[in-house]
């Protein structure tokens, strides 16, 4: 089995999937980020990639539209990431206990409406985005085939890291909205609205989330089904820490995420002799490894 990893086309296959299994936790880490630097930590961003996921499955299926489905997907996440500003910026309640009731609210809420669904009968399942090749860059051994041969998605959220890079590094209103992260009450003294600033960044938080839900649903497997996102956003919320809450480096910790659940995937089908429980835990094991290797 030690060979068959050791070859280009094995490595190949585990960067191309990494980088699909990557993309979700990088959308939702992305509006993490966007939160936490406004001073709001959304533990709930579990329950704001599900109704994501939700919403985008129930859309794409009723209109036939993939892109409504996406449209779906960023409007349930700012659903629950709005009533989350509502009760923690506005009401001032705990962040923590506050996110995660609506991880519990969001998990009760899609399984029971998804049953609804099912009742109806019929075979729920929805086409997925294609791939989008770029020419030229496509044919670069395995970077090219693992980059450049993805849907439409994972393009858009790469331009989005390199958009929130610029507004936070060289915009008057990102430094305006970072330093809230850090003061508030410095920020309030400078005349910056707090409170508008932090419900702003909630709404992106939710959009950037939902979509990383609706990404599992539009881009990879085109079903849904209970609890699909498996933790993942709580694995978003370690790449926003083990990033340094910077783009890029949210980008290769979700990268990093990405490939060790790839990983586990890809060795099962190779036959390895290790437990499949075991192998399943290779993405969190990685996390929490992470997580105490650069704390």
């Amino acid at each position: 089995m030690l060979e068959k990893m050791l070859t280009w086309s094995f490595l190949t296959a585990l960067l191309t999937s990494g980088v699909r299994m990557a993309t979700p936790l990088f959308y939702a880490g992305l509006g993490e980020m966007i939160s936490e630097k406004s001073g709001v930590i959304n533990i709930g961003m579990e329950g704001v990639m599900l109704c994501g996921a939700f919403f985008s499955f129930a859309a794409a299926l009723y209109t036939g539209s993939v892109w409504a489905g996406v449209l779906a997907g960023m409007a349930g996440g700012m659903l629950i990431s709005m009533l989350l500003a509502l009760v923690c910026v506005r009401g001032k309640q705990n962040q923590t206990v506050c996110g995660l009731a609506l991880n519990m609210l969001a998990l009760g809420l899609t399984g029971y409406l998804y049953k609804l669904m099912c009742n109806a009968g019929g075979h729920l399942q929805i086409g997925i985005l294609p791939q989008l090749p770029l020419p030229g860059l496509k044919k670069i051994p395995v970077v090219g085939e693992a980059f450049f041969r993805q849907d439409i998605l994972v393009y858009i959220v790469c331009l989005l890291a390199i958009a929130c890079f610029i507004f936070y590094r060289f915009t008057r209103t990102g430094l305006a909205m970072a330093s809230i992260g850090e003061n508030p009450m410095a920020a309030d003294a400078a005349a910056i609205p707090v409170e508008r600033c932090q419900m702003i960044a909630c709404a992106l938080n939710g959009a950037l989330g939902g979509l990383g839900g609706a990404y599992l649903i539009v881009a990879q497997l085109g079903m849904f089904s209970d609890n699909m996102t498996a933790g993942r956003g709580y694995i978003a919320l370690a790449a926003v820490i083990l990033g340094r809450y910077c783009p890029g480096g949210v980008a290769l910790a979700s990268l990093l995420f990405g490939v060790a659940n790839a990983a586990q995937i890809r060795l099962q089908a190779l036959g390895s002799t290790l437990p499949m429980q075991l192998l399943a835990m290779l993405p969190y094991v990685v996390t929490l490894c992470a997580l105490v290797l650069t704390s």
